[in-house]
């Protein structure tokens, strides 16, 4: 049976490195599986992501991210993710709709009304069938990605660049996310090391395929 799995959580609270590692597990036992990631996802989808993230264009507001977000999105829903579950696939995803709703709405302040009715209109408001979230600090979230990043000499985006308050904001919202449905989400604490948040990880997704994370 075909699953849509999201993988939620701020930049540097180690979601894309679990999502790889379900996807490593998956593929150990034959199941067939799609690993994709947002914004992106598609050729479009990878371009808009640029738009969004670089500060080439200069600053835009949240209503102009959630307008690029919404086109990948929805790209990305119709060429990729949905012939992937049509052809009993399990989607693995790299952020979708909830972080629209964390970072535009809770972070940017665009309301949520004004998203939800956009991904209504974008994508008819699917849902995943389970969401991950990565619950960590922004200061540890900043140090393991930004931070480690900056250390590198690499260049910061956009979004690695915001301050500590704002990543603040975002973790509320996704928090609430979590709260309003709560069968869908699973929130797993990721402020231990990788093996402790990947036992988290096995845990809730064993009962979705038999053997579940093993």
């Amino acid at each position: 049976m075909s699953r849509f799995i999201t993988f939620e959580g701020l930049d540097g609270s180690g979601k894309s490195t679990h999502l790889r590692r379900v996807a490593a597990q998956l593929a150990a036992r034959g199941i067939p599986h799609l690993v994709t990631h947002e914004p992106g996802g598609t050729p479009l989808g990878e371009a808009l992501r640029g738009l969004l993230k670089g500060e080439r264009y200069g600053v835009c507001d949240g209503f102009v991210e959630l307008l690029l977000v919404f086109a990948s999105r929805r790209q990305h829903l119709r060429t990729v993710i949905e012939p992937a579950l049509a052809r009993g696939e399990t989607v693995l995803c790299d952020r979708f709709t909830d972080s629209t709703f964390a970072y535009q709405g809770a972070g940017r302040g665009v309301p949520n009304e004004s998203i939800a009715a956009l991904d209504e209109l974008a994508t008819g408001g699917r849902r995943p069938d389970r969401t991950l979230l990565f619950d960590l600090s922004p200061e540890a979230a900043r140090e393991r990605g930004a931070g480690r990043r900056r250390r590198r000499g690499e260049r910061l985006d956009r979004f690695d660049a915001e301050q500590l308050a704002f990543y603040e904001r975002v973790r509320a919202g996704f928090l609430a996310l979590a709260r309003t449905e709560p069968e869908r989400f699973r929130v797993l604490d990721a402020s231990g090391p990788a093996g402790a948040t990947a036992a988290l990880v096995e845990a809730a997704l064993a009962d979705l395929w038999p053997g579940g994370g093993e």
